[in-house]
C-alpha cells in the first residue's frame, strides 16, 4: 500500500534518511518511533506527498508519486487522511465546520449531506455535543478527537497520525488510541502513527520501525521489539536515553 525505496532526504547539509527501504501492507498498522529529532515525521510527510526525496522513490497503491501527472497524483493524495502533531485545526472555524471544510473543497456532497457527514464523524469520535464550540472551547483531548474526525472525514483508506496522543495524559492516551484501532478496523484502513510513547505503540502496531541514525530499522511485533538486539531499540524501549545512543556493531 505504502513504500519507501532506497530513499534518501536531506535538508541542505543536514542528512536527515539514508537509502531507507519501508514497506506498509495494505490494512497493516505501523508505528514510527525513535529519538526526537531523528525523522519519524519526516517519514510520515514522505508518505504522505507533503515532502519529495532527494533521491529515491515514494509508493502509494502500486504507483510512484513523484511521476505521476498531477491530477493523478491529487487523486491518489485524496485516499489519505493526516492527523498533524498539532491538531491544525482552524481556530476560526466551530467544531463542525472544521469537518465541513474538507468536505466542500474536495467532494461534490449537497450542503445537507455534508452536515449529515459532519454529525456522524462526531458522533463516532464521541464529541457530537461539541458541534458548535469553537476548538478553544475545547479540551485537548477532544481536540485530538475532531482532528481524527477530520482527518476520516473524507473516508480515506490510508490514515497518517503524528503524535496523536502528545500532551495528554495516560488515561486520555489510551482512550485516543483505543478510538483510532476502532475506526481503523471499522474502515478497513492502513495506519501509520509516530509517537515516542511505547505503551501506545505496542497498543497501537501489528508492527513497529525506529528511526534512527539515518535509517529507519523495522523491529517487528510488540515481543519481536521488546527483543531486539540492535543496542539502539533495546535503548529506547527500555528507556534508556540518559547518555548518547550506543552505536550500531
Amino acid at each position: 500500500m505504502l513504500a519507501l525505496n532506497d530513499v534518501t532526504m536531506s535538508f541542505g547539509d543536514n542528512l536527515v534518511l539514508d537509502s531507507v527501504d519501508l514497506q506498509v501492507a495494505r490494512g497493516e498498522a505501523l508505528v514510527l518511533v525513535g529519538p526526537s529529532g531523528n525523522g519519524k515525521t519526516v517519514v510520515l510527510k514522505l508518505l504522505a506527498g507533503l515532502l519529495k526525496p532527494s533521491a529515491g522513490s515514494v509508493v502509494v497503491d502500486d504507483k510512484d508519486l513523484h511521476k505521476i501527472l498531477r491530477r493523478e497524483q491529487e487523486e491518489l493524495l485524496l485516499k489519505m487522511g493526516m492527523l498533524f502533531q498539532k491538531n491544525a485545526l482552524f481556530d476560526s472555524l466551530k467544531v463542525g465546520e472544521n469537518i465541513a471544510f474538507p468536505l466542500r473543497e474536495k467532494t461534490s456532497l449537497s450542503e445537507a449531506e455534508i452536515q449529515e457527514r459532519v454529525v456522524y464523524f462526531l458522533e463516532q469520535v464521541g464529541i457530537g455535543h461539541a458541534r458548535d464550540l469553537y476548538p478553544d472551547e475545547i479540551s485537548g483531548g477532544m481536540q485530538k478527537r475532531l482532528g481524527i474526525a477530520r482527518a476520516l472525514a473524507l473516508e480515506p483508506s490510508i490514515v497518517l497520525y503524528d503524535d496523536p496522543t502528545a500532551g495528554l495524559d495516560p488515561i486520555t492516551s489510551r482512550r485516543i488510541a483505543d478510538l483510532i484501532l476502532t475506526l481503523k478496523e471499522k474502515n478497513k484502513s492502513t495506519l501509520v502513527a509516530v509517537t515516542n510513547d511505547m505503551a501506545r505503540a505496542y497498543q497501537l502496531a501489528d508492527r513497529i520501525a525506529m528511526v534512527v541514525d539515518h535509517e529507519v530499522i523495522v523491529t517487528g511485533d510488540k515481543t519481536a521489539t521488546a527483543a531486539h538486539r540492535d543496542p539502539r531499540v533495546r535503548q529506547f524501549v527500555r528507556g534508556q536515553l540518559d547518555g548518547p545512543l550506543t552505536e550500531a556493531p
